[in-house]
Order: structure tokens, then sequence, then C-alpha cells
């Protein structure tokens, strides 16, 4: 094995955040949920720092990380191991950014989402300024919900120059030709977002290359295909890595299709694959 992309996620699934379109709004986890997720990240950590092959991380927890100090000490840490190439998060950017200070900033990368409604729009984007003078790799994106097109506009013509604007196509939501215009002003791939694809057959490096591992171990394809390839922990996994098409009709979450090997995803992302941030902007 020369190089696997994990995607973890944990137990972890409050959230400081109430939005509407969120089954994870204003969750709270117990003290004892939080301990088992912040034993979990220990384990998942020591285990990617003792491995001989090239790792990359994507922490995609349900609710928000960067709150929590075993995230961010994570991040940390494997931002400083020599066979990590890259260990991003996604995150709502509610946590103050100076912890960044003591990450490897060649290593590390955020994906962030500004919440309208949320978070006071200042705060925000004083974050994301924040971020670009400590040279800190991050997108930032917003859901595309007809209430947030104002709010992105603005953000967009904020944010420091270069910084990357996504937008995802509300779940459900179907847009008419003039809706998905405004927001591919905004985020020239946003028509990649629009339509759920059809994916079933088609190549993916979900299983071969690319994991999905939760806080028990447990390695799946994805996210998003529930049967079990085997166990990080005991290396039961590692005999079903292998070339495999998708089992699914459709795939309609960018950490999910942006692995599918038809749509040349890994060309428009390149170098910038886990962080959202397209090789040229």
């Amino acid at each position: 094995m020369e190089h696997l992309t994990i995607l973890y996620r944990g137990p972890l699934a409050s959230c400081d955040y109430d939005c509407p379109y969120c089954p994870f709004a204003k969750r709270r986890d117990t003290p004892e949920q939080l301990r088992a997720d912040r034993a979990a990240l220990e384990r998942f950590t020591t285990w990617v720092t003792g491995r001989d092959h090239r790792v990359s991380v994507l922490f995609t927890p349900w609710g928000e990380g960067l709150v929590r100090s075993w995230y961010r000490q994570a991040l940390v840490q494997l931002s400083h191991l020599p066979h990590v190439d890259r260990v991003a998060i996604q995150t709502n950017l509610s946590r103050r950014v100076s912890w960044t200070a003591e990450a490897d900033l060649s290593r590390l990368a955020l994906w962030a989402t500004y919440h309208p409604g949320q978070v006071p729009y200042e705060r925000f984007l004083g974050k994301c300024r924040d971020l670009a003078a400590r040279g800190v790799r991050f997108s930032v994106g917003v859901v595309g919900e007809p209430d947030h097109l104002d709010a992105a506009r603005r953000l967009r013509g904020d944010l420091p120059a270069g910084t990357y604007l996504w937008v995802n196509a509300a779940e459900g939501r179907v847009y008419d030709d003039a809706e998905a215009a405004s927001w591919t002003e905004l985020d020239p791939l946003f028509p990649v977002s629009r339509h759920p694809h059809a994916s079933r057959g088609l190549a993916c490096r979900t299983g071969e290359t690319v994991v999905s591992v939760d806080g028990e171990g447990t390695v799946r394809r994805c996210h998003f295909v529930p049967s079990v390839l085997g166990n990080l922990y005991d290396g039961s996994y590692a005999g079903a890595l292998a070339p495999r098409p998708c089992p699914l009709d459709t795939c309609d979450c960018h950490i999910g299709y942006v692995h599918l090997e038809p749509l040349g995803l890994y060309d428009t992302f390149a170098g910038g694959i886990l962080e959202r941030i397209p090789s040229l902007l």
C-alpha cells in the first residue's frame, strides 16, 4: 500500500449551531459520549502515527469537532508526521483559530462552512481573514438555500483574494436554470453539485485507496455504503481493498462523488481533494 485516504467520523454528534437543515443541530453529547469520542480519536491518531505508508485524513464529524481540544490536538499532531500528506477537517469555524500556529501548515487544511443566521457575519469573516493571514489552507462554502444567496454574495466579495467559495446544493432541492445561474456566478463548480450523480457501476476510488472509518475502527468503502470491509485496528480491512464499482444508484455528496473516477474531479481538485480547493481558482 502506497497511500490511503481516510474519512474519519467518530461518535461525536454535538454541535453548537441549530441549522434547520441539519439533524444534529444543538444536539448535546453526554460526558460519557464525549469521553468515548476522545478515546476513539486518540486510538485512531495512534494508528496513523504508526503507519509505514503515506496517509491523508479528512475528519467529517456529525457535530463540530474544533470546539473539542482533542480534535485540535489530533490535527496538530498528525500535521507533523512526515508520512501524512494532508490532514483536514470540516468545521463551522466557531472556535478561535489561534491553535493552527502549532501545526505544520504544509499539511493542515480546513473545510469551513458559513451558516447565515448562526453566527454574526463579521465574526465569521474575521476568522477567514485570520486564517489567510496565518497562511492556513482553507475553503469556505455555503448551502445553496434561497435565503442564503445575498449573504453568500457578500461573503464572495469580502473573502481574502484566492479563497475558494463553494456552494452545496441543498438536499432535495430542484434548481431551475435561473437559480442555478445565480449560484454558479459565485461558484463555477456549482453545476457539479446541482444534480445527484448517477453512480451505479461506475469506477470509484473508495474501497481501494479511500475508505471511511468510524470510532470502532470499522472500515467501509465510504460513508454512504454500509457494507463492512473489515477493521482498521486488526488489519482485516487491508485484504479487502480493491477496485470496485459503486453499488448505489446515485451519489449526491461531495465527499463521495469527488472519488468517482469518470467525473475527473481529482484533476479539478488536484492538491486539494480533502479540503475542497480546486487547482485553478
